[in-house]
């Protein structure tokens, strides 16, 4: 079972940027579909990105299209998301999650998350 540890949250102002990053631990890493997942207050946990082990295939919320990157570095057992242009309503808990395919990712393993705060 794969490990995960997010970094790089923390506050920001609207039209600014955050990298955040997530380490894994085991030698498996590189076989596994990465992704991002999010989760405001009152709100139901939502996918924001994934990525494919060889980064070939990216998908992306249309909520974050344009604005956010993923990205991964297997030689270090890191996913990274970059965000730009964040928005209040971007404002979340962000976490990172690792699956055998982009439609297990939701039930896959998951770490603790990382707090994003956007004001306005």
């Amino acid at each position: 079972q794969v490990q995960l540890v997010e970094s790089g949250g923390g506050l920001v102002q609207a039209g600014g940027s955050l990298r955040l990053s997530c380490a894994a631990s085991g030698r498996t890493f590189s076989s596994y579909v990465m992704g991002w997942f999010r989760q405001a207050p009152g709100k139901e946990r939502e996918f924001v990105a994934a990525i494919n082990w060889s980064g070939g295939r990216i998908d992306y919320d249309d909520s974050v299209k344009g604005r956010f990157t993923i990205s991964r570095d297997n030689a270090k057992n890191t996913v990274y998301l970059q965000m730009t242009s964040l928005k209040p309503e971007d404002t979340a808990v962000y976490y990172c999650a690792a699956g055998a395919t982009i439609a297990t990712l939701a039930s896959g393993a998951r770490g603790q998350g990382t707090q994003v705060t956007v004001s306005s």
